[in-house]
């Protein structure tokens, strides 16, 4: 048998105690007891285990009698224990790194006489139920959610996919957190290229731990640097996640996380949200239409503003009531600029005030703040009015990271604005589409379908076709089968 990886009880009982210290974690359990004629040692650390599956299997398998006990003494720990403890998820460790590494997981770990080690199921991770992400809300739809508990995410998918082709990878990154990380895929499906390339780069991460979990995982996959804009597709939504597995991606499930990344992506691919799926096409194709405008618009809408407000000779007869007609000691650019300012740290004192106290704190913030500025000649009142309908702009981008970045980016071509007037915006919006068409994580071009062009595929991009409609998969997934059956 392999699984005989101590001497002894005794040994295994001074390795453990040589690892987790004799009672100095109170939730780490080390105890002997008797399955039926046979002594055991007994490990798992309290918190991660479903104790009362452990009190049930090991309240009858204890043994009170020891002159009985003496009468019947085990010849083959191995095969007594396999008979007595027969349990549906019972494993055998290798070495005693693996059982070590399985306790810490919360595996329920059984050492016999004879040095005999198995491994039991029976984990139980505190967390949250599946309840509806807050930033992926639909009107009609599933109101369930993932977790921080990688099993129960990768039930929430398994329920949407009932096909033996699905396949959960498990990884354990890193050299102290010993992260679970699995890699979900539909193997008749995934270009095994890129599933080959996924893997390697998860062998080749260094670190003592994934604090950040899904987001230190992403700089470590894409080794990102300071590239603003997002290179994966976060969701907790197992709809979205089994969607997106359906057409070929690759999913990555962090333990202690409910975000699922998804890639390889485009920056369309962002741009979506589950809600034009919910509804008819004609609706969803409209709905897409008004988001996509509302992102170009969050971040060409301020500095158009700004080039017509200072360049009144650009300025068409209709458009004569834009510009600032009161008179302010602030420039108009820097007025932008700490109003735009103003909303961030506005948004970031939400991120950090108790929600009781939260709404409070936006009328104060944005009625009482917003109109004394007004009054006091700090800002005029069509800086605050168009800010605030900037911000209006940013909200409607479905993926928060994209939203960030596209900010940063909106100060960029107004700083080239006021700097080179309209050479200036069309040199930004250049650099800036230039950049785009420039990425390529994964080998795969960032703003595919548009560059390259691919005529139909660009038109899916715009219009939601119906479902019943014989469609592809995306080429850039490089599905083996790219016909949906």
């Amino acid at each position: 048998m392999t699984n005989k990886i101590f001497a002894s009880l005794d040994e295994a009982k001074e390795f453990l105690y040589s690892k987790f210290g004799k009672d100095e974690s109170f939730d780490v359990c080390i105890k002997e007891v008797h399955v039926k004629d046979l002594p055991v040692l007994c490990v798992y650390i309290s918190g991660l285990v479903d104790g009362m599956t452990l009190t049930v299997q090991l309240t009858p398998l204890y043994f009170d009698s020891e002159e009985k006990q003496s009468a019947h003494p085990v010849k083959n720990d191995d095969i007594y224990f396999d008979n007595m403890f027969n349990f549906y998820g019972k494993a055998e460790p290798k070495d005693k790194e693996e059982f070590l590494l399985g306790v810490l997981s919360g595996q329920v770990g059984f050492v016999t006489q004879q040095g005999y080690a198995y491994l039991t199921e029976i984990r139980s991770y505190p967390g949250r139920q599946p309840d509806e992400p807050d930033n992926e809300k639909v009107i009609r739809g599933s109101r369930d959610g993932f977790a921080e508990n990688i099993m129960l995410n990768t039930a929430l998918i398994r329920r949407r996919i009932r096909s033996p082709e699905l396949r959960f990878e498990l990884y354990k990154i890193t050299t102290n957190g010993r992260t679970d990380v699995a890699i979900a895929y539909i193997k008749d499906i995934v270009n095994d290229k890129h599933l080959k390339w996924l893997k390697q780069r998860l062998e080749e991460i260094n670190h003592d731990g994934l604090t950040m979990a899904d987001k230190t995982l992403e700089e470590w996959i894409f080794k990102q640097r300071f590239h603003p804009v997002p290179f994966v597709r976060y969701s907790e939504r197992p709809d979205i996640v089994a969607a997106h597995l359906l057409e070929g991606h690759i999913a990555i499930i962090v333990d202690t996380s409910p975000s699922v990344i998804l890639l390889p992506i485009t920056i369309f691919h962002l741009m979506q949200h589950a809600e034009e799926y919910r509804q008819s096409p004609f609706v969803g194709s409209t709905v897409r239409f008004l988001r996509y405008t509302a992102i170009l618009l969050s971040l060409t809408f301020m500095p158009i503003w700004y080039l017509l407000a200072t360049h009144e000779q650009y300025l068409p007869e209709a458009l004569d009531f834009i510009g600032s007609k009161e008179e302010s000691n602030i420039p108009l650019l820097l007025q932008i600029i700490i109003a735009d300012l103003g909303l961030e740290y506005l948004r970031i004192a939400a991120i950090h005030t108790p929600t009781p106290l939260s709404t409070a704190m936006g009328l104060v913030a944005g009625v009482i703040i917003g109109q004394i500025a007004i009054d006091v000649g700090l800002f005029s009142p069509e800086v605050v009015l168009y800010a605030a309908v900037v911000a209006i702009f940013t909200f409607s981008i479905p993926t928060f990271e994209l939203s960030v970045s596209i900010k940063y980016f909106r100060f960029i071509v107004l700083g080239l604005t006021a700097l080179f007037g309209p050479s200036g915006f069309f040199i930004g919006f250049f650099f800036i589409f230039s950049y785009f068409c420039a990425l390529r994580p994964m080998q795969i071009p960032y703003m595919w379908p548009l560059i390259p062009f691919f005529p139909k595929a660009f038109l899916r991009v715009f219009i939601r076709f119906p479902m019943a409609d014989d469609a592809l998969r995306p080429y850039i997934v490089g599905a083996k089968q790219r016909k949906r059956v």
